[in-house]
């Protein structure tokens, strides 16, 4: 069983010691937090004119949903107070800003299983980040953006963060899927066509289900297996995630415990530093190389997707 840590008094260092032993971390909202939440709550009231986010699959149809999700969240992940807010928060939570880098931050939506679960909103199985390309010593954390319920929040398997699934991560590539399917999610509404890595066997529970508050922070280990519940609530569930690395992790390429992670390419290039916003070096990036790099689009350019 994860230990699970609430409001915990350890340094950064001592944080992910415990994340790559499969702790989950549960912190309340910082201040940084709590202005992320408010933005991209700002947005999705905006954005849906009016009508409650949470209640959109009551009175919108579907497809205007999906339209509206296509324009909102690219809009979020580069409005420019992210690139503030997440340094913010690292700060707040006693993260070293210069030696850490993050990703741009996602805004996620969960719908009723009748209405929307695939492409723009897609519905997680259970699944790791690491089976996405996504480096050993990757933390996740994660954010709602209105009040959870047991029934629309995230699950957790804490038995499988040192006991492997059998699964297909290795139909993945990470810069294959830049070039053919990251640009393609609007267009799955029904069903999600895109090739994914997902358990080929038996997931073992019980799972793990915590609820925190709006602007609220779960952190948890990328190695970590989780998935989206199925939302039976009946009121959508919004939230952020971002990620981030320590570029001594990224040198010394520790982290948690590959068990069962077979994909190709790295998602390592996509980071960038708290403090001024540069990139990973590429000698440092290069150390996961291994190969595939012709295989598609090394950093994906939504500007330059047709």
């Amino acid at each position: 069983m994860a230990s699970v840590y609430y409001d915990a008094r350890l340094s950064d260092e001592e944080r992910r010691a415990e994340l790559w032993r499969g702790a989950i971390f549960v912190h309340s909202p910082t201040p940084g937090s709590a202005a992320l939440c408010a933005l991209a709550r700002a947005m999705l009231e905006e954005g849906f004119g009016g009508v409650d986010p949470r209640r959109v699959h009551d009175v919108v149809p579907v497809d205007d949903t999906v339209a509206i999700l296509t324009r909102l969240k690219p809009a979020f992940i580069h409005h420019p107070e992210c690139k503030k807010i997440i340094p913010q928060i690292m700060s707040e939570l006693g993260v070293d800003i210069e030696r850490t880098y993050f990703d741009v931050p996602r805004m996620r939506s969960a719908y009723p299983s009748d209405y929307l679960t695939a492409g723009i909103a897609y519905a997680f199985h259970p699944h790791r980040d690491t089976w996405y390309s996504a480096p050993q010593c990757q933390i996740n954390w994660w954010s709602p953006i209105y009040d959870l319920a047991p029934n629309n929040c995230l699950a957790f398997y804490p038995h499988h963060f040192d006991h492997p699934v059998d699964n297909n991560s290795e139909i993945y590539n990470y810069y294959r899927w830049n070039a053919t399917s990251r640009r393609s999610a609007a267009g799955n509404v029904k069903t999600d066509a895109r090739p994914q890595p997902k358990p080929q066997g038996p997931v073992i529970g019980p799972d793990i289900r915590l609820l925190c508050p709006p602007g609220g922070l779960i952190v948890f280990a990328g190695a970590q297996l989780h998935a989206t519940v199925e939302n039976t609530s009946g009121v959508a569930r919004y939230s952020i995630d971002f990620r981030t690395v320590h570029i001594d992790d990224v040198a010394a390429k520790t982290g948690a415990p590959n068990i069962d992670s077979r994909c190709t390419g790295t998602t390592m290039r996509d980071y960038i530093r708290c403090s001024d916003m540069s990139k990973i070096p590429e000698p440092v990036v290069s150390l996961y190389n291994d190969g595939s790099e012709a295989e598609g689009v090394l950093v994906y350019e939504p500007r330059s997707a047709t």
